[in-house]
């Protein structure tokens, strides 16, 4: 590939790279987890206080603020040469200001063809794209192993609490509820819709999935939960395997295997 170089993002934005990114800043924690597994643990300059993983390598690298309100006095001091963000997990006001500055290459992620391509593509922008190709086609064999429940599991999947929020429809964790076999009850709901305790009595959920993250549900709110929906089998899960779309899929398909095997045998008992 010849620099200087015009990419096309995911929001159908174009992105020129006057050459290949040495300074990169990632907006999104599942995409810097992406960037340190192409090896890119050198070009990496800035983060966000929400990219945890890999823990070592991202404590060395300088925090930017939060997705949702970057320092951007701290991005300008790093001069960066590529920003890679996400449509949902940025703001609109913080992307418009670096746009004026710098490349930002934005993703926009809603099924697991979308990620897929975002891995193939932040392959290209950074001059990694075997290892970008290799990933994606791992994940996608891994995926294609996945047994879904037979026959689907009307499912609430809950994200917050006080107030109540679950996931609705058009994004990326409804695509992997369906993915494996759970029936979301609230898909004919916008997003991320607040639920009232009634509208989950009357929604009839046989499964309950409470997220680790953002909000982090553990087995002691499951008492609050078992009240509104008493024949509802309910349990804990992974946040990161149901929402995060970079290399950390590769884990995915063995853990959402193993979610729809404990549940199977749950609701035999």
């Amino acid at each position: 590939m010849r620099f200087p170089y015009t990419f096309t993002d995911q929001m159908g934005r174009q992105v020129t790279l006057p050459h290949l990114p040495q300074r990169i800043v990632s907006l999104v924690p599942s995409q810097t987890e992406l960037l340190f597994d192409l090896g890119l643990d050198d070009r990496i300059v800035g983060v966000t206080k929400f990219c945890i993983h890999p823990s070592e390598k991202v404590k060395q690298k300088t925090m930017i603020g939060g997705t949702k309100n970057f320092k951007l006095e701290l991005i300008d001091e790093l001069q960066p040469d590529l920003i890679i963000g996400n449509k949902e997990e940025n703001y609109e006001e913080g992307i418009a200001s670096l746009q004026k500055n710098y490349p930002v290459w934005m993703s926009d992620i809603y099924t697991l063809e979308d990620a897929l391509e975002m891995i193939r593509q932040v392959g290209q922008l950074t001059g990694t794209e075997s290892r970008a190709q290799e990933l994606a086609q791992g994940i996608a064999a891994g995926f294609q192993k996945l047994q879904p429940m037979h026959p689907a599991i009307p499912t609430a999947y809950f994200i917050w609490r006080k107030p109540y929020m679950a996931v609705g429809n058009n994004n990326f964790i409804d695509h992997l509820l369906q993915r494996c076999g759970f029936s979301n009850i609230f898909a004919d709901q916008p997003r991320y819709p607040e639920i009232s305790p009634e509208q989950l009595q009357t929604a009839a959920s046989k499964l309950i999935l409470l997220s680790s993250e953002p909000y982090p549900f553990q087995e002691k709110y499951f008492a609050e939960f078992q009240e509104m929906c008493p024949r509802a089998v309910i349990k804990v899960v992974d946040g990161e395997m149901f929402s995060w779309y970079g290399s950390r899929l590769l884990q995915a398909p063995a853990y959402l295997q193993q979610v729809v095997q404990e549940i199977g045998q749950g609701i035999a008992h």
